[in-house]
């Protein structure tokens, strides 16, 4: 079983919900966002992938989850090199197969952002540094700054992650 998230990465993804939500019930072109979910198992690919955000558009209608591809994946990168390997290559192969149209590696260790984009006319990767921003013809008008997300993370400090939690003292466990 995958441990869960630490704050390091709940924090940035729930930044991005925000901004997302906040672009779909504000901008004038945010109705093309169906839905954005955090933590969504993708069904459609043959290890049934955790992913840390899914954002469906241009359904016009709620998703149906376990049928209907996000257009857009969302990872945030763990410290992990079995987790690095997972996000940068099977994942990226795995939605490419099945038809998600930008499949997005948030990577606070690295300080980028990587797009993998499966476009009919082929596959492109793009590189997007901190300091930028990115925009996608998948949502239009919105602008994600790479330097908000990376500063959430920034906020925690990493975190030793253990394989048993001591309980707190006094704990009858």
């Amino acid at each position: 079983m995958t441990p869960p998230p630490g704050n390091a990465e709940i924090d940035p993804n729930e930044e991005l919900g925000y901004l997302l939500r906040t672009h779909q019930e504000h901008h004038p072109e945010g109705s093309a966002i169906d839905k954005v979910l955090m933590e969504q198992t993708i069904y459609a690919t043959p290890n049934r992938r955790r992913a840390d955000r899914a954002i469906w558009v241009g359904l016009g209608r709620v998703p149906d989850p376990e049928k209907d591809i996000p257009a857009i994946v969302v990872e945030f990168v763990s410290a992990s090199k079995r987790d690095h390997e997972r996000d940068y290559v099977e994942k990226v192969a795995e939605y490419r197969a099945i038809g998600v149209r930008e499949y997005w590696i948030i990577d606070r260790f690295r300080r980028i952002m990587t797009v993998h984009r499966n476009r009919p006319d082929g596959a492109a990767s793009l590189i997007v540094k901190e300091a930028d921003t990115y925009q996608t013809e998948l949502l239009p008008g919105f602008v994600l700054p790479i330097a908000r997300l990376l500063a959430r993370a920034d906020d925690w400090p990493r975190q030793k992650r253990s394989t048993r939690r001591k309980p707190p003292e006094g704990d009858p466990r």
